[in-house]
C-alpha cells in the first residue's frame, strides 16, 4: 500500500510498505480521509519526541472497513467507520472507570515515542481494534468526519467545567479547537461566549460560529474587556486553548472568584502559573486530555448540524501533497487551519 512516511525531521515521503495484518480483535480500515492535526505538525521536525522516525502520521481519520479479525462482532467488511485517537487497553484501572484517555498502556495513533512506535493513517489503509471503533451516518461525509476527534477534544473540554446554565464562558485562543471549543459551549446552551484571539480573521470566525463577544488583546486589554462584558465579576469558566504563558495567564485573570480554568492547550512544555491569583480567588484548575468517551455525541451533533466543520477544512488534497501542506503549515500560512488528505 502506499503510506506518507516520515523518513527524518521535516522529510516526508509517499512510500510503498507492505499491507497491514490484523490480529483477532482488529479490523483493516481503507482510510477515505485523514485530517492533519496541529501535533502532528508541531512533531514534524522531531521537537516534541512524539513523532520519532521513521513513523507513519495522521489519528484524525475515517473509512471504510475492508476486513475484520475473527472476534470482531459489531463490524462488517463496508461499515463506514471512524475511530478514537487513543488506543485504550480497556482492562486497566482507569479504562474500567471509563476514563479511557489516561489508560496505563495508552497508546496514540500515529505517534512513536520511547514507549511505542504506532503508525497512523496517513495511508491507504491502518488496523485498530474494534474497540475504539464507531459508526457512520450515511450523511457524514469522510472529509467531516475525519475532524471528529477534534471536535471530541472539545466536547471533553467543556465537559470538565463545573459550568452553570446560562454562564459565561471566556475561550482563549480561536483556531480550530477554541472555534469547536465555542461550538461546543453553544450546544452546552452557554449563555454568552467571549473570544479572545490575536487573529482578527480567527474572530470574525470565531462570531460566526457562536461568540458574542470578541477581544483583540492587540488592541485592547482582555481582562479588562472581559471584565466589562460580565459586570465587573469575571467568566464562570476560561478555557485556555494555545498553551502558552500568556494566554494561560489571561485565562485565570479573566476567571471569577471561585470560576474555572480549564487548560486544553499544550503548545509549551511548562508556563509559569500566576499562584496568588488561583489560590486568592480560589480557583478550580483542570486539565483536559483528549476524549474519554464524547466520540458518539461528537458524531450526534455534527450530524444535527449542530457542530459545523466544512469552514474549517481550508484544502482537501491527496496523500501525495501532504508534504507540501505540512510545509505551508508548518510555515504557519495564514489563513490556513484544517487540511484533510485523501488517500
Amino acid at each position: 500500500m502506499k503510506a506518507l512516511l516520515l523518513s527524518a525531521p521535516r522529510q516526508l515521503d509517499l512510500v510503498d510498505v507492505p499491507d497491514p495484518t490484523i490480529a483477532p480483535d482488529e479490523v483493516l480500515v481503507r482510510v477515505a480521509a485523514c485530517g492533519i492535526c496541529g501535533s502532528d505538525v508541531h512533531g514534524y521536525d522531531g521537537s516534541t519526541g512524539r513523532r520519532q522516525p521513521p513513523l507513519v502520521m495522521g489519528h484524525e481519520a475515517a473509512g471504510v472497513v475492508e476486513q475484520a479479525g475473527r472476534e470482531v462482532s459489531q463490524f462488517s467488511p463496508g461499515d463506514r467507520v471512524t475511530f478514537d485517537s487513543t488506543v485504550f487497553c480497556g482492562s486497566c484501572e482507569y479504562c474500567q472507570r471509563g476514563q479511557i484517555n489516561l489508560c496505563d498502556r495508552r497508546q496514540v495513533l500515529g505517534v512513536s515515542c520511547d514507549d511505542y512506535r504506532r503508525h497512523g493513517a496517513f495511508a491507504e489503509f491502518v488496523t485498530v481494534p474494534e474497540r475504539i471503533l464507531h459508526r457512520l451516518p450515511a450523511e457524514l461525509p469522510f472529509a467531516h468526519a475525519a475532524l471528529i476527534e477534534a471536535v471530541a477534544v472539545a466536547l471533553h473540554a467543556v465537559g470538565r467545567q463545573p459550568f452553570p446554565a446560562g454562564g459565561t464562558a471566556v475561550v482563549v485562543g480561536a483556531g480550530m479547537i477554541g472555534t469547536l471549543v465555542i461550538q461546543a459551549l453553544r450546544a452546552a446552551n452557554a449563555g454568552q461566549i467571549i473570544a479572545v484571539d490575536l487573529d482578527d480573521d480567527r474572530l470574525s470566525m470565531a462570531r460566526r460560529f457562536g461568540a458574542d463577544e470578541t477581544v483583540n488583546p492587540a488592541n485592547q486589554d482582555a481582562v479588562t474587556r472581559v471584565k466589562e462584558l460580565t459586570a465587573g465579576r469575571g467568566a464562570d469558566a476560561a478555557l485556555e486553548v494555545v498553551g502558552a504563558a500568556a494566554t494561560v495567564h489571561t485565562a485565570v485573570a479573566c476567571a471569577r472568584k471561585g470560576g474555572a480554568v480549564t487548560l486544553v492547550g499544550n503548545l509549551s512544555p511548562s508556563v509559569p502559573l500566576p499562584l496568588q491569583d488561583v489560590v486568592t480567588r480560589e480557583l478550580t484548575l483542570l486539565g483536559s486530555c483528549a476524549s474519554q468517551g464524547e466520540y458518539p455525541r461528537a458524531i450526534e451533533l455534527m450530524a444535527a448540524a449542530k457542530i459545523d466543520v466544512a469552514p474549517l477544512i481550508s484544502a482537501r488534497a491527496p496523500l501525495l501533497e501532504g508534504p507540501r501542506w505540512f510545509e505551508r503549515l508548518y510555515a504557519r500560512e495564514p489563513g490556513l487551519m484544517k487540511v484533510v488528505l485523501e488517500p
